[in-house]
């Protein structure tokens, strides 16, 4: 199916998913949200995709809100404006609960919520000359609905502090609170990217997509005895499993494993 403001590129078992918006600085409106769910929701079922990358054409990555979309938000009623938050956090959560692993490829400025973009994915690589703000309270909002994926990136401490004072901040702290994995020079980019994207498909897919859901489910969880006993059945049942036994036949029998055949 054909996209209004996304590309979407194939190439062998890695989709790239494009913010095709470069006139508005990749800012986003309902159909760029309601395009994103679709893309990811699609995207993470395929059997033959291995990893995506969000990227974005143009100087900025993402300014956030289209202003645009946010004018027509002005006249919403209660209801109208619950619905199309609603449509926000269902793409942001198609982004972060994608089994396939998600790599944001950040080629420059990134605001508001296109923040929230970028925390949803698995690995954040953004050039050094980018810039990042959470700018909403200067425009008398709050930025409600990324805040699950912001503050878990980011910890509470540098949360509060960036929500509230709307600073602008540079991509050498967005690495530092948590934001950025990795920051590198604008012409290494692309291969940033592609060293991250060898190392996701030498790996067996269904332990990558397992890895994926162990973070989310034992990050910020107490030590406890069911967390332990959860841990142990998630172990026994990837050794039974099918990539789980080749895997290890593979590595003692010295071959390589047939997801890499």
């Amino acid at each position: 199916m054909s996209y209004q403001t996304l590309l979407l590129e194939r190439q062998g078992a890695i989709a790239t998913v494009t913010l095709n918006r470069p006139e508005v600085r990749n800012a986003f409106n309902e159909t760029t949200i309601a395009e994103l769910n679709r893309a990811f929701t699609e995207l993470g079922a395929a059997q033959d995709v291995r990893a995506i990358v969000l990227a974005a054409n143009g100087a900025a990555f993402c300014a956030g809100g289209d202003l645009n979309w946010m004018q027509a938000m002005a006249d919403y009623t209660p209801e109208q404006n619950r619905a199309d938050a609603a449509q926000l956090a269902a793409m942001l959560n198609a982004i972060y609960q994608c089994p396939k692993p998600v790599i944001a490829k950040v080629q420059g400025d990134c605001y508001a919520g296109g923040i929230g973009l970028v925390a949803a994915c698995d690995i954040v690589v953004a050039v050094d000359s980018a810039n990042f703000c959470l700018s909403e309270v200067k425009i008398g909002l709050i930025p409600a609905t990324i805040s699950p994926y912001v503050i878990k990136a980011i910890g509470e401490s540098a949360a509060r502090r960036y929500f509230i004072t709307a600073e602008r901040f540079s991509a050498q702290e967005a690495q530092r609170i948590g934001l950025v994995n990795e920051m590198v020079a604008a012409d290494t980019l692309d291969a940033s990217v592609n060293a991250l994207l060898k190392s996701l498909l030498a790996a067996s897919p269904n332990a990558v997509s397992q890895a994926k859901q162990l973070v989310r489910e034992v990050a910020g969880q107490p030590l406890t005895a069911e967390l332990i006993a959860e841990t142990v059945e998630g172990i026994a049942q990837i050794r039974a499993s099918a990539e789980g036994r080749e895997g290890v036949r593979a590595f003692l029998e010295k071959r390589k494993p047939s997801w890499l055949a």
